[in-house]
């Protein structure tokens, strides 16, 4: 677990006395430092959150429109939207926005 290297990281230097271990939680000794990672970990923590809730909303909404598009005739996909929609995070994020965009699509239609 990335706790385990942080502890085995700063237990192995030997730097300090038995009193200045790290903490096994932000992997850092210094407290003002301690304080701040764990500050800068609850906005992350928020952000994560809005994440998850926009990924399910947006899975939702592709589902119907896929579902109101199949009922009226329509085909399963509309790979020229597909492809708009790589293009856009490939732009924005690039190789990584690709695969985060490819996971988007397939949350919204399932795997092909």
């Amino acid at each position: 677990m990335m706790t385990d290297v942080a502890e085995q990281n700063g237990s192995s230097s030997g730097a300090g006395g038995a009193g200045d271990s790290v903490d096994p939680r932000t992997g850092t000794r210094e407290p003002l430092a301690a304080a701040r990672i764990a500050e800068i970990r609850q906005r992350i923590d928020e952000i994560d959150r809005s994440l998850i809730e926009l990924w399910q909303e947006r899975a939702q909404l592709s589902q119907q429109i896929g579902a109101t598009r199949m009922a009226s005739g329509g085909t399963r996909l509309v790979l020229s939207r597909e492809q708009e929609i790589l293009e856009r995070f490939r732009a924005a994020l690039g190789a990584d926005g690709t695969q985060f965009a490819l996971l988007l699509l397939r949350a919204g239609r399932g795997p092909l």
